[in-house]
């Protein structure tokens, strides 16, 4: 990987990223019919999305989609989900964003879906950042880097080109 005007991640490592994070989803969940994505909305969304077409791909295993809905400035109110809580009952599931700064975005959406008893549970990032406030960890990432606090991780997934940018 080469550092180019910030670029942490060209449209070809993403896509490779994408792919290799397919494989170990669908290694983790190999006996499953099916296992629900999801994601933190919008790029954790939009990476769930570009997951589940991978899925779809290598595997006899039916990806869900479900959208997160989670006030990234206070992450503590009310968490809205595409799925009622009996859909994902007893299913194994996996919580897509794009990055994993402080923890704070994910460590809520934990909790979120751990009101209601799941088969499996894990995390997906594209990229994680090493500056946890929080006890949680990506089980699936693409890229872990040491930036500093100042620094910020710009991920763009729509469009001809995706690529990580470092600002």
């Amino acid at each position: 990987m080469t550092v180019e005007n910030n670029v942490i991640l060209n449209h070809n490592e993403i896509n490779h990223k994408i792919r290799r994070i397919a494989f170990q989803i669908y290694e983790s969940n190999v006996n499953e019919k099916e296992v629900i994505l999801a994601g933190i909305d919008k790029n954790g969304y939009i990476f769930a999305k570009k997951l589940k077409t991978v899925l779809q791909k290598i595997s006899d295993i039916s990806p869900i989609l479900c959208k997160v809905s989670i006030d990234k400035k206070s992450p503590w109110l009310e968490i809205k989900t595409s799925m009622s809580s009996n859909d994902y009952k007893n299913k194994s599931i996996v919580l897509v964003d794009d990055v994993l700064n402080s923890g704070t975005t994910l460590i809520y959406g934990v909790k979120h879906f751990l009101n209601v008893p799941l088969k499996q549970f894990k995390t997906a990032v594209l990229v994680n950042r090493n500056h946890k406030k929080y006890p949680v960890k990506a089980d699936f990432k693409g890229i872990s880097l040491s930036t500093s606090l100042h620094e910020h991780i710009n991920v763009i997934l729509e469009g001809k080109t995706f690529e990580a940018v470092l600002e």
